[in-house]
């Protein structure tokens, strides 16, 4: 069995890994980490997992915990995990981490876009993106992996084929993005309380929401080249849930006649294709079906589809999933999976709820 600890487990995407692991054949949880919740029974803090989990909740003691498990998820804001990290606990343990430390690869724009030092960043070259289905094999070897956001896993996926085959301009690329306000963490905020979020949406991070270099840097490796596109996420009246709608110009490909003209549906369909077909996670829809969050809400699924627009030369592509799983903790114990050579779906072939 793997020993697995997980710092930030009252947190929710770390209450969605503990639901996960709980089920998992090849993994015992060893160490339910929280500083807000030391010494009190984790199943009074989530008393869904009443006489499931009986564990007391500990503290955040990471090198205490290098020394008791096989990897560690930290599942907490901003610049802990890489405060805390040195050689001694990589030698001696795996470390997925659900944070942004360490999925920016350049220092600066890290810094710029989190308003934090870094106080690791030695291995941020060492660290891998993991985003599975595009970086499976380099998981496989890591030792220290960045779970992607949730935003960015949406959209980059949703994007990412097209970008790949250069089949559209990337520098028309547009995102919108929703998302439910379980995207926004645990804690005490005003504008999440209900009589603030129920009845509304609302755009906010408008040109400057922190998850934008994340998705330019990985759609910039898949074209090439460095991109610059717009993002603009919203808050949705619901508890899970992301998607995004994105727009961009299509480049022109041959025709069947020798000219050239918009990709056909079959052309775009193919591409996808290419890529997810064998995907487990990635669901490419049938032809005028578009993604709803409903029908992925408490899974590790992706569902993507797109539509062309042939009056505007543009294409409008679409993705949903549920941003606690796929989103968060589907995803990193998909690259725990990867990391120890298990089944990659083990723990995670969950029909998604409904309704």
């Amino acid at each position: 069995m793997i020993k697995a600890g997980i710092i930030g487990a009252t947190g929710y995407a770390g209450g969605e890994l503990v639901r996960l692991l709980a089920a998992h054949r090849e993994v015992e949880i060893e160490w339910y980490g929280s500083r807000s919740y030391v010494d009190q029974k984790y199943a009074d803090v989530y008393r869904n997992m009443f006489e499931i989990v009986d564990d007391r909740c500990m503290d955040d003691n990471m090198e205490e915990l290098a020394d008791r498990v096989d990897v560690i998820f930290t599942a907490t804001p901003q610049g802990f995990c890489a405060s805390l990290m040195n050689d001694t606990i990589l030698s001696k343990v795996k470390i997925v981490d659900l944070s942004a430390d360490f999925r920016i690869k350049s220092v600066p724009v890290y810094e710029k876009w989190y308003g934090i030092g870094h106080k690791s960043p030695q291995y941020i070259d060492e660290a891998v993106y993991g985003l599975c289905e595009i970086n499976r094999e380099d998981v496989k070897k890591a030792r220290l992996v960045a779970n992607p956001g949730c935003y960015t896993t949406c959209s980059i996926l949703t994007a990412y084929p097209l970008v790949k085959e250069g089949l559209i301009d990337v520098d028309t690329l547009i995102i919108d993005a929703k998302s439910g306000t379980s995207g926004a963490g645990r804690g005490a905020k005003m504008p999440n309380l209900y009589c603030e979020v129920n009845e509304n949406i609302k755009a906010y991070g408008v040109a400057s929401h922190r998850h934008t270099p994340e998705i330019e840097e990985q759609l910039g490796y898949a074209a090439g080249r460095e991109i610059t596109l717009n993002f603009t996420p919203h808050l949705v009246p619901m508890n899970r849930g992301i998607l995004v709608t994105e727009y961009a110009k299509l480049n022109p490909v041959q025709t069947a006649d020798g000219g050239m003209g918009l990709p056909s549906y079959d052309q775009v369909k193919a591409v996808y294709d290419k890529y997810y077909s064998k995907e487990k996670f990635v669901r490419v829809l049938d032809e005028g079906v578009c993604p709803e969050t409903k029908w992925v809400e408490g899974s590790n699924y992706v569902d993507i589809n797109f539509v062309i627009d042939e009056r505007t030369g543009r294409i409008i592509m679409m993705g949903a999933l549920d941003n606690l799983v796929k989103g968060a903790a589907g995803q990193a114990v998909q690259n725990m999976n990867l990391m120890f050579g298990l089944k990659e779906s083990e723990g995670l072939e969950l029909v998604p709820m409904f309704p």
